[in-house]
Order: C-alpha cells, then sequence, then structure tokens
C-alpha cells in the first residue's frame, strides 16, 4: 500500500481514471454492437445510422489513447464494408 502522501494521491486518481476509462470503453463497445446487431437484423437504415453514431465514439476512444487509433480504423472499416454488402 502506498505509504507517502504523493503516492495515496497517485492511487486514488489511478483508480477515479480506471473507472473512468471502464465505462468510456464499456460505451463504445455497447456503440459498435448497435451497429452489428442492426446488420445482423438486415436493417441497412439502422445500420447506417448506428454507424455514424459510432465512428465519432470510436474516434474520441483513439485520441484519448483508450484505443490505439489503428484499432479504431479497423473497426470502422470492417464496419463500413458489412453495411455496404447489405
Amino acid at each position: 500500500m502506498a505509504n507517502s502522501p504523493q503516492a495515496r494521491k497517485r492511487a486514488r486518481q489511478a483508480e477515479k481514471h480506471r473507472m473512468r476509462n471502464a465505462g468510456m470503453k464499456s460505451m463504445m463497445r455497447s456503440q459498435v454492437k448497435k451497429v452489428v446487431y442492426a446488420i445482423e437484423a438486415g436493417d441497412k437504415t439502422a445500420a447506417q445510422d448506428a454507424y455514424k453514431s459510432a465512428v465519432p465514439v470510436l474516434d474520441n476512444m483513439a485520441r484519448k489513447g483508450l484505443i490505439h487509433k489503428n484499432k479504431a480504423a479497423r473497426h470502422k472499416s470492417r464496419l463500413n464494408e458489412k453495411i455496404r454488402v447489405m
């Protein structure tokens, strides 16, 4: 356990950041799942709408460093490809 005041503060901050990051990642995964479920249902307009709302979330997560920028690009590319072939 942290003994110095600085170490205790860093431990508190790390816990806050961890909780915030976990929530943001969960929200990102939910946005991606909405697109996937719309694609599986065969509803192209719903999939396009969900994709449009998921793209800024993915970009934001990459900008904040929660996911790598290539992972965001990969998700966007694969989802867009699935929507185009519908």
